[in-house]
């Protein structure tokens, strides 16, 4: 499947989770499925709209909480450990384009993003591609991360920093 094949597949199974009731958690969880391309864990919850560039690199544990208007732009790569919870509107980003203004429209850069188990990340985070939240980090609301989170702390600002271990 060509890159463009793969966009215009997630952008459809996207397009049609977004038509399902929030009521029906298992017709998402199914069409969640079909978009990664991997069975998911019945305690997926998840609230429509969401939406993905590519959807097959998405892996996602037990017992996540996904938020109404996430995006996930997985061509690098998103895996999702076990018990985390994502706020509305967070943007999980693992592509972007080179600076070279030369190579900028020819080019695509990527890496992966991990976001550990028992994390949490508040509405509106943004989480940039490379990056590894480790296990149960608190991200605030708003904050843009650029590079890696330690576990067992809460990060903010832009681009967030720690602001504090948490016990």
């Amino acid at each position: 499947m060509s890159f463009v094949e793969k966009v215009q597949r997630a952008i459809r199974l996207t397009e049609e989770i977004n038509q399902l009731r929030y009521a029906d958690q298992e017709a998402i969880q199914r069409g969640w499925s079909e978009l990664t391309g991997q069975e998911v864990d019945e305690t997926l919850h998840l609230i429509p709209p969401v939406y993905s560039d590519h959807g097959i690199n998405i892996r996602i544990g037990r017992n996540v909480f996904v938020n109404q208007g996430c995006r996930f732009n997985d061509i690098g790569g998103i895996e999702i450990g076990d018990d985390v919870m994502i706020g509305p509107n967070v943007s999980l980003i693992t592509s972007g384009h080179p600076l070279d203004p030369e190579q900028r429209r020819r080019a695509v850069t990527s890496a992966p993003i991990r976001i550990e188990r028992n994390v949490w990340l508040g509405a509106s985070s943004l989480v940039m591609q490379g990056v590894t939240v480790g296990e149960n980090a608190v991200v605030a609301a708003g904050a843009v991360v650029t590079r890696d989170v330690p576990p067992n702390t809460l990060v903010g600002g832009v681009p967030a920093s720690v602001i504090r271990e948490i016990a």
